[in-house]
């Protein structure tokens, strides 16, 4: 499923250098990589999780909002980067798949190859005080 566009590898091989919890996705939303920063957060290594579509990961982490309501896939910030290819921000509750309920911020931005070419988007993320 990996994409073979030198501009998303090359995005992973910088994501996988970086401190910060990194997830990328491809065109159509499918999760392709995520670093060992996110894997704290997320609760499990990448190698473990494998890549997901869209519908799966949109669900397999509980998104909610503060009060507890369960978020769409449409809302999340990777996904409004996917359908709208602009950057998109949102702080919401995540359940990791160790089972522990965090808060996390997410900015996402789209991957534009060369030509403007749409590949994907990239979400940078960290825990945040949830109240």
């Amino acid at each position: 499923m990996f994409p073979k566009e030198v501009e998303v590898i090359l995005a992973r091989h910088l994501a996988s250098y970086l401190a910060m919890p990194i997830f990328i996705v491809d065109p159509v939303g499918n999760l392709v990589y995520y670093n060992e920063s996110a894997e704290l957060i997320l609760g499990r290594r990448f190698d473990e999780a494998g890549e997901m579509d869209a519908a799966e990961w949109g669900t397999v982490f509980q998104p909610t909002d503060e009060e507890g309501v369960k978020l769409s896939s449409e809302v999340l910030p990777l996904m409004v980067t996917v359908h709208e290819r602009r950057p998109a921000y949102r702080k919401f509750w995540i359940q990791g798949l160790d089972g522990v309920r965090r808060c996390i911020a997410v900015s996402a931005l789209p991957l534009l190859g060369q030509s403007n070419r749409f590949l994907g988007a990239m979400g940078i993320f960290w825990e945040v005080d949830g109240t």
